[in-house]
Parts: C-alpha cells; sequence; structure tokens
C-alpha cells in the first residue's frame, strides 16, 4: 500500500551518528548542512508549498538541535526550542496535508514529534529532575539519576469491521457533515493489536469480532502516534452504539464505497476520510483489493 499521509521520509536516520557526539558537532559545522524552518510545531513554507531549508548557525550546539538524518550526503537538522509557556494543540490541518508531499510531510512529522515529546518531557519520570538532550536529540538524560528517556509513539489501532460485501462505519460529532470513518482506538497495555481491535470495535458498536487481519501502518503526528489498520472479521451484526464516543454508526455497502472514491458521484452514500489519514487507504483496499 502506498502514498499513505506522513510515509516516504527520504532521509537516512543513521542511528549510529546520534551517539558520536564529535560526528554529531561535525554535521553542524559541515558546510551541506540543513536547518529545518519551523514556527512552533508547524512547518514554514514556501510559495510552492514545500519546506525551507536554512543554514545552521555557526554557533550551533549539538544540545539545541534534533539530527533528522542525512539526504543523501546532506546532514538535516530541527532546532529545538525552550518549550513556550503555553504551548497551543497541533491539530491536522488538512489544507496544508494535502499540498505538502507526502516525502516532505514525513520529514515535518518526524521533527514535529519529537520536538512535541520534548517539551513534555524535560523532567525525569523516576525521580523528578530535570534532564537534558542526547544522541543527536533522540534521547533524554537525568541529571540525578542518570534514566534514560526516549521518544515514544502511542500506537492506536483503526480498523473496519466487515461481514461479507459489508463495513461497519461511524462519525463523531466532530466530523464535517457526512463523513464517515473506520473506528479506532489506542492499544491498552498488556494487549494484543488483535485484542485491542476486537475490543474497541465491541465497546464502540457492540459489534463482536473474530480473525483480525492487518493491512498497513502511518505514523500520525498528532502528538506522536502509531495508527495500525486492520480488517475484521464480524461475528454479530447488530450495532450497538457508546454515544460518548460515536454519533452514529452503520453499514455500508462495497458498491457504495466504491462509489464514494468516485468523484464524478454527486450523492455519496458517505463522504471518505481525506487521503492523508490511513483510514481512507483501508477503504480503498478492502473496496478495490479484497
Amino acid at each position: 500500500m502506498t502514498g499513505i499521509g506522513f510515509t516516504g521520509a527520504p532521509l537516512d536516520r543513521n542511528d549510529a551518528m546520534r551517539n558520536d557526539v564529535v560526528a554529531i558537532a561535525a554535521a553542524l559545522r559541515s558546510p551541506l548542512a540543513r536547518l529545518l524552518r519551523m514556527e512552533g510545531l508547524e512547518p514554514a513554507l514556501s510559495e510552492d508549498w514545500a519546506l525551507i531549508w536554512d543554514d545552521v548557525p555557526a554557533d550551533a550546539q549539538h544540545a539545541d538541535y534534533i539530527f533528522l538524518g542525512l539526504y543523501d550526503d546532506a546532514p538535516c537538522f530541527a532546532a529545538l526550542p525552550p518549550r513556550p509557556a503555553n504551548p497551543t494543540v497541533s491539530r491536522p490541518g488538512w489544507h496544508l496535508l494535502s499540498t505538502l508531499p507526502d516525502d516532505q510531510a514525513a520529514i515535518w512529522g518526524a521533527a514535529k514529534s519529537v520536538i512535541d515529546w520534548h517539551w513534555r518531557h524535560g523532567f525525569c519520570a523516576v525521580c523528578g529532575s530535570p534532564s537534558t538532550v542526547f544522541r543527536g536529540g533522540w534521547a533524554r538524560r537525568c541529571n540525578d539519576c542518570n534514566a534514560e528517556h526516549y521518544p515514544r509513539v502511542d500506537p492506536v489501532v483503526i480498523m473496519l469491521a466487515v461481514d461479507g460485501e459489508r463495513a461497519l462505519v461511524g462519525r463523531q460529532p466532530s466530523f464535517p457533515a457526512g463523513r464517515y470513518s473506520a473506528l479506532a482506538g489506542f492499544i491498552e497495555p498488556g494487549e494484543s493489536l488483535e485484542e485491542a481491535v476486537r475490543r474497541e470495535i465491541y465497546e464502540e458498536a457492540g459489534v463482536r469480532c473474530g480473525a483480525v487481519h492487518y493491512v498497513a501502518s502511518q505514523p500520525w503526528p498528532f502528538p506522536s502516534s502509531l495508527m495500525i489498520a486492520c480488517i475484521a472479521e464480524a461475528e454479530t451484526t447488530d450495532i450497538v452504539l457508546d454515544e460518548n464516543e460515536l454519533e452514529h454508526a452503520f453499514w455500508v455497502e462495497k458498491a457504495d464505497v466504491q462509489q464514494a472514491f468516485d468523484p464524478n458521484c454527486a450523492d455519496p452514500v458517505f463522504i471518505l476520510p481525506p487521503p492523508q489519514a490511513i483510514a481512507h487507504h483501508l477503504f480503498l483496499h478492502w473496496a478495490f483489493h479484497r
């Protein structure tokens, strides 16, 4: 499955280089070094909707920058600014995502997630003391107990329960009018991916499922999740809605999903999630390739 938003970054992350302070310092001084221009957690964009890269300041210190990786031979960095007193909550900007090329969105997504993680983890989770940056911006170490902390992602299952030629779709009140999507939820500690899929479908819609099939995944930097797309075989079909989670849910025919992909269809049964979301690709996979 190709074309999923926030995937396909053209960078060599070069994990070994992260541990080499001398190499990172030399990379910052390299005439090839490039600095991703950011405005807080959002990317600064050129007039043609592309990321903007600047020269790295001559006095750059490695603890103030995140080493994103190598693009060809050019070391690429993002600055790690101090946490603002009242950081704004970043949400998907669909217009921005629809114009930023996938590979560039992937670079920004990684930078955004790591900067956001640093802002949230300035203190040690073990003893509460301040922590400092190391490993090229990809870890923090406690100044007191020496505990090491690494960026984490939150695993989320997003899934279609299917019953033959039908799939279960739902909508939240915040969705634009007419839009429906796959159900989704966070994986809990001590739970497998398959168990989380079955639990979330049952909790949100009252439908019991059996076999679960993995389809694809997507990093989602709002703030830092990994969306794991699956298809689950329904064993029951009666819907019992959790109104705290969903506004409405129904079984949609595969033919109606196929019609929803037709740009010439004036009155689809529902509106699909945008192409940047993995739910869009999950519908595409089920409707045309399964």
